[in-house]
């Protein structure tokens, strides 16, 4: 998720930047640099490491051999290129005229960086942040502007979403910072400036804040702060004092993490989608999967534990129909014990957020000892999973601080999808253009997940409604049951009621005898060759006294004359339409959970990384 710090003011800057990206670590990163101006020097030192923040705090003797009073710094996650020093931040034009960090996806970089290279402009790294950086310079010297303008013109140009901090070396001792739907504070003293991410990297110095709004400017100088808009005009504001505590600051103004962490999934699927779409296709090149393998592959095996299985359940659904290849899907506990029989020419896919599961891991152990090349679908860089497996696919979530995973949920998901489609295309089972449709049906998802959320406060009625619901059943057929597995995993791990999911065609064999007046039945139907028969199956519920609650897609309104109570999500491709249905699931399970009075973020007995068996 990246983290940035900035300062300006009357100290050395560089211990107060390290100090900043310290309280920002729970964001993740994979590697970290600053950036400081010597005054007095008319110079800036770049210092940039991989890894942990300490291998950068120790390069720099603690900031101590780093002198300047105006610097930025930052944490970055990689998306644009591999975890290295020279794609880290900060990033400067050729001349070291601009210095800047960035957070956030540059969506159209390469385009950009075609035309600076047009112009004359080296790139050093494979990032779209030095994109960003070199475009600035690019305006400012062109039309010979100031940082108002050069800025704006930049940010006219610029598709994605960012938070800039850059530093210009005609203006010592000032940082010029840009804002596009990623989150930005800056801080004041009556000596110094500040800018960050989040509130907790400039608690210790100021409580005094104002927070930036989308495509605005802000100039910061020593103790004071002007902010403008995109046509150049300034735009006053008011200080805001924080009055809560560090750990409620990093919420980001949500009541939890959990709900944070569901309202993030459009950026997280964005950001993921952006490491393996490229130009239009599928790039798989950074996992070190080639088409030979690919196209050799026999069977797939997708080992899991919890949330992370319930994405193989999926896969499973999603890869033998688009890429005509058999897959098992395992419990990493049972598949460790169950001595399997793996088939020559097979691939093993072990999913884990954190990459440390203990269970997924011995599975992965397991399957090399046997010969059989691992893929692992992991959050965490440098993770033990990243490290041991063969092969690796990052999800590019962030850190999920909330012990209910939701958003690296949904990353998983997409890789899921991108290997689906990767595999359908070099197997030959579907066309160029084929993959062309899905990708685009990929890349509408983000907007379409925002669009989910905006309903949010109909599925918080209903939650109330069903908070003391003692048992609630989640029926669906092929893809719809994979969904129903997870949303009744979040309603019990969050709510603490009893909650099972069901593929629908099982409830006659036995299930239906729990059914009883009142038993709340959630129905997921949006694989429409399917409704049916899983509305049928409502019905025999209904029948039995249940109450019905419908989630389905616009279009399929008939659903209501079934349900007591209905929720619809945007059409989408009937493969990935999960990504959406997912998120009314997790909103009820949070809700339900707030409802009764639980800490949603941190439930009883559970853990954020199952490291023990």
């Amino acid at each position: 998720m990246c983290g940035i710090v900035g300062y300006t003011g009357n100290e050395n800057a560089a211990p107060i930047l390290l100090a900043g990206l310290t309280k920002l670590e729970y964001r993740g990163y994979d590697s970290a640099g600053i950036a400081v101006r010597d005054l007095s020097r008319d110079d800036v030192a770049v210092v940039k490491s991989p890894g942990r923040l300490l291998n950068l705090i120790q390069k720099t003797d603690n900031g101590a051999s780093v002198p300047g009073t105006c610097g930025v710094g930052h944490t970055r996650w990689a998306t644009h290129g591999e975890p290295t020093e020279t794609n880290a931040h900060p990033h400067s034009s050729a001349d070291d005229d601009v210095v800047g960090v960035h957070n956030g996806i540059i969506e159209n970089y390469q385009e950009l960086k075609e035309k600076l290279l047009r112009h004359g402009y080296v790139f050093h790294s494979e990032t779209d942040t030095e994109v960003a950086v070199n475009l600035v310079d690019y305006y400012y010297k062109k039309y010979k502007i100031g940082p108002i303008d050069a800025i704006a013109k930049a940010m006219v140009r610029i598709r994605g979403s960012y938070a800039l901090a850059l530093m210009f070396r005609d203006l010592p001792g000032e940082i010029w910072v840009a804002r596009k739907d990623s989150p930005m504070v800056i801080g004041v003293t009556e000596n110094s400036a500040f800018v960050a991410s989040d509130v907790p990297a400039i608690l210790s110095y100021t409580r005094q804040v104002y927070y930036i709004d989308n495509l605005e400017m802000a100039r910061l100088t020593p103790g004071h702060v002007s902010f403008f808009n995109l046509d150049g005009d300034e735009v006053f504001k008011d200080l805001t004092e924080i009055t809560w505590d560090a750990e409620a600051a990093e919420k980001g103004g949500f009541e939890h993490f959990m709900l944070k962490e569901i309202h993030e999934q459009p950026r997280a699927v964005r950001d993921t989608l952006g490491s393996y779409i490229r130009e239009g296709a599928v790039d798989l090149s950074a996992t070190g999967l080639t088409e030979e393998l690919l196209r050799s592959l026999e069977r797939i095996y997708i080992i899991g534990c919890g949330s992370a299985y319930h994405v193989g359940v999926s896969a499973k659904y999603v890869l033998e129909d688009m890429a005509d290849i058999p897959v098992e899907v395992d419990l990493a506990s049972e598949f460790r014990y169950r001595d399997p029989k793996i088939v020559k020419n097979s691939l093993v896919v072990v999913i884990s957020q954190s990459g440390e599961t203990a269970d997924t891991l011995a599975a992965l152990r397991l399957a090399k000892e046997r010969g059989v090349p691992v893929l692992g679908i992991v959050n965490v860089v440098g993770s033990t999973i990243a490290r041991e497996c063969d092969y690796c696919m990052y999800t590019y979530a962030g850190p999920e601080i909330a012990v209910a995973t939701t958003k690296a949920y949904s990353a998983q998901l997409i890789n899921v999808y991108a290997l689906a489609i990767e595999l359908g295309r070099v197997r030959g089972v579907i066309t160029e253009d084929r993959c062309g449709e899905l990708i685009s049906e990929l890349n509408a998802l983000p907007d379409k997940m925002a669009k989910v959320l905006e309903n949010k406060e109909r599925i918080q009625w209903f939650a109330a409604k069903y908070a003391n619901a003692r048992d609630i059943f989640f029926i669906g057929r092929g893809v719809d049951h994979a969904i129903s597995l997870e949303g009744s995993l979040k309603m019990k791990e969050i709510s603490y009621i009893h909650s099972e999911a069901y593929a629908a065609g099982e409830l006659k064999h036995g299930t239906i005898s729990l059914i009883e007046d009142g038993t709340l039945v959630i129905g997921v139907l949006t694989q429409n060759e399917l409704l049916e028969k899983t509305v049928s199956n409502m019905v025999e519920c209904k029948a039995r006294g249940a109450y019905l609650m419908g989630l389905t897609s616009y279009g399929n309104y008939n659903i209501e004359d079934t349900a007591n109570f209905t929720i619809y999500v945007p059409k989408a491709e009937r493969h990935f339409i999960g990504s959406l249905a997912i998120i009314p699931l997790q909103l009820l399970g949070y809700y339900t959970g707030v409802a009764k009075g639980v800490d949603v973020d941190k439930p009883r007995n559970l853990a954020k990384s199952v490291t023990v068996e």
